[in-house]
């Protein structure tokens, strides 16, 4: 028996390949410095899906669109409720409505949905009149579009592509295995999302993106970082962005999301802000903590990527759905085509029935009530 599954294979899976020891993501057959910033999300999504599920769309791109056509019927039963919701659990609500299914249609539909359900959450929390998709638009300068109520420019394009392309698929992370397990019952695609999505918005898993930000700004300016993180530690807090599960090493992703806002251009203050609490919080927790692998992980520089791109810190968590759906996708038909139901064991350790108990459970002298 492993507490939370450390060391147990669950899966055998073609789409990616998390080597923690070598810091080394491969995402079917690329490694992520060859797609990320290189490939479109359509392209890196077509390289997931081939040979999984059903055919695939001749024009993945024109298909997705329309998709995002199709789903942006669902915005009308956008109530003031779902908007009073955190963005993540908006999303989750009009995900909901989707109709089910294993094919390519619901497919397209779960990856072009949170591309649209989180710009029309937005811009209705600020007041504004939610943006139709464009079905001829690439799908990340849509995604922005709709967020930004303009057009991006295509450095912004790039950057959002880069990120959607470096957050594709993981392994099996707690999100992707919580959609495999749906996807094993044959639930469908949107069941597989949706369980992944309650996965994601956890802190301990997609939901951290957005306390680094807050981070960031409660340091301030670079001078502050080590006085700001030491007190930090010294209150028990965690330090978000630092640290992960399986690499015992850097996580490549934030090398590819730190290109990416090179890329980008964004403010040389924030991101020298940024480089030097990295540098201090790295130093520290070595120092602190010399028993534990705490390096900077994927949250720490999207926190950086999606500020500069202008999307609030309180939707990162869905932006990360919206690259992370399309291998939820792949997952459950990787799963489904197994035709195995996850059912693991476990070990009962409470105590054992006796007669005292029932007769105390049901009543004393009436264990029949």
């Amino acid at each position: 028996m492993e507490a939370g599954l450390e060391s147990v294979v669950a899966a055998h899976t073609v789409l990616s390949d998390v080597d923690g020891e070598a810091g080394r993501l491969v995402l079917r057959g690329a490694a992520l410095e060859d797609l990320a910033g290189v490939a479109d999300f359509e392209t890196v999504c077509a390289r997931l899906w081939s040979d999984l599920g059903p055919d695939l769309p001749s024009d993945l791109r024109a298909d997705l669109g329309a998709a995002r056509a199709e789903v942006w019927a669902e915005v009308a039963h956008l109530n003031d409720g779902l908007v009073a919701l955190s963005p993540v659990e908006g999303l989750r609500a009009l995900m909901a409505r989707l109709a089910d299914g294993e094919g390519m249609d619901a497919a397209l539909r779960v990856t072009a949905a949170p591309a649209v359900f989180t710009g029309a959450l937005l811009r209705r929390r600020e007041g504004l009149t939610p943006l139709a998709p464009d079905p001829e638009a690439p799908h990340a300068a849509d995604l922005l579009r709709m967020i930004l109520g303009r057009s991006p420019t295509a450095a912004q394009a790039a950057a959002l592509d880069a990120y959607l392309v470096t957050v594709i698929d993981h392994g099996l992370n707690a999100s992707t295995f919580a959609a495999r397990v749906t996807a094993s019952t044959r639930a469908g695609l949107v069941s597989a999302a949706l369980a992944g999505i309650s996965a994601l918005k956890g802190p301990l898993h997609g939901g951290a993106p957005g306390p680094v930000i807050d981070m960031l700004d409660g340091i301030g300016s670079p001078g502050n970082a080590r006085p700001w993180l030491e007190a930090a530690l010294d209150r028990g807090d965690r330090l978000m962005g630092f640290g992960h599960r399986v690499y015992r090493v850097r996580d490549p992703r934030a090398d590819a999301l730190k290109a990416a806002i090179r890329r980008l251009g964004v403010d040389e203050g924030r991101l020298a802000l940024g480089e030097a609490v990295e540098a201090a919080a790295l130093e520290i927790l070595r120092t602190r903590k010399p028993d534990r692998p705490l390096e900077t992980n994927v949250e720490f520089y999207t926190a950086l990527l999606l500020e500069a791109l202008g999307i609030p810190s309180s939707a990162f968590t869905c932006i990360f759905a919206a690259g992370r759906a399309a291998g939820w996708v792949a997952h459950a038909w990787e799963q489904v085509a197994t035709g195995r139901l996850i059912r693991p064991r476990s070990v009962y350790v409470g105590p054992q029935p006796s007669a005292l108990r029932a007769a105390e459970w049901f009543g004393r002298g009436e264990p029949g009530r």
